[in-house]
């Protein structure tokens, strides 16, 4: 093994993307601690959001621990030409749970080519953990993966990478219905693309609120107008999030044509197997005078047709978001 000056450790003491250890934030002056925290940048923190999901992903599949023991480990015929999701972990002397050090989707290199450079000295990657290892930061190192095929690294990348598009709606005609107004620009192409609605959370007040609503104190007083809001309301709206609620695949027609007959179809033609969500969204074009109707998302990404019958789409999507897809059933 390598030897490594202090330099050299401090330079690479970091993990990956650039945050401190736990160690060195214990052992870190309080202002330059606060320097470091503010420096992370918007696509830093995406990049932490992306492991997390991973992460998620890899332990929801329980897979097991591998030891790592030499480069030879991943020479293996088995894993020289796979797609992968991969996580790297250690532990230390101290403590033998294991704990995750990096997770990737390895889906533009062949997962064994991808490890080796996480336990080669020479690449930035390995130089991190090989060092953490002799300075016996760490004990051992170890590997874990979940082979994947093209379209299902396709379909985490729409979860992950693809951002939602909102869909329009004309103004109620005809008394109480709209009509959904599909934006330009979705490809004449096979893929994977997913529809959503917007879900908003009302939960009680906390005890802190109603207390504050109650008897605002001598500091921070509110108007009696916001008072009397609040003590009516009872509720706190959380943040929207969108909810998935289907996957589909544009295998024999294209994003644009699946995405216009889910949208445009009517009862006279769509077919059965359409009906859960072509009959959710028919459903959502009915309103109340004065109320909108429910707010629908659509993401897509491009697929060679080839790759879409290969792995288990739907699963991999509800093992990624964390709950099954309402019409996919």
């Amino acid at each position: 093994m390598e030897d490594y000056s202090q330099e050299d450790w401090g330079n690479h003491s970091q993990d990956l993307h650039g945050y401190p250890t736990d160690q060195e934030l214990d052992e870190m002056p309080v202002s330059k601690r606060t320097l470091k925290i503010k420096q992370e940048s918007p696509e830093e923190a995406q990049k932490r959001d992306t492991m997390q999901n991973i992460v998620q992903i890899l332990e929801s599949v329980q897979l097991k621990w591998e030891l790592f023991q030499s480069w030879t480990d991943f020479s293996r015929l088995h894993l020289s030409n796979k797609l992968a999701i991969f996580g790297i972990g250690y532990n230390t002397r101290w403590k033998e749970d294991i704990r995750y050090h990096y997770a990737e989707i390895s889906s533009q290199v062949p997962l064994g080519k991808r490890l080796r450079e996480y336990f080669n000295s020479e690449k930035p990657e390995g130089r991190i953990i090989m060092t953490r290892v002799q300075k016996m930061n760490w004990k051992n190192v170890y590997y874990k993966f979940l082979e994947i095929t093209i379209s299902e690294a396709r379909c985490l990348e729409l979860h992950m990478e693809i951002d939602w598009i909102p869909i329009a709606h004309s103004k109620p005609t005809g008394g109480n219905v709209v009509q959904y107004l599909l934006p330009g620009g979705i490809p004449k192409s096979p893929g994977l693309y997913a529809i959503g609605y917007e879900e908003c959370v009302e939960r009680p007040l906390t005890p802190d609120v109603e207390r504050q609503a109650l008897d605002p104190g001598k500091e921070g007083r509110v108007g009696l107008e916001t008072l009397s809001a609040q003590a009516s309301l009872h509720v706190e709206v959380e943040p929207t999030r969108i909810i998935y609620c289907y996957l589909g695949i544009a295998e024999v027609r294209t994003l644009q044509q699946c995405l216009f007959l889910h949208f445009q179809a009517n009862t006279k033609t769509f077919s059965k197997e359409w009906v859960g969500i072509n009959g959710f969204l028919s459903q959502n074009c009915i309103v109340d005078p004065g109320i909108s109707p429910k707010s629908i998302y659509i993401k897509f990404v491009e697929v060679e047709r080839d790759f879409l019958s290969a792995g288990s789409l739907v699963e991999c999507l509800e093992k990624a978001i964390g709950y099954p897809l309402k019409f996919n059933n």
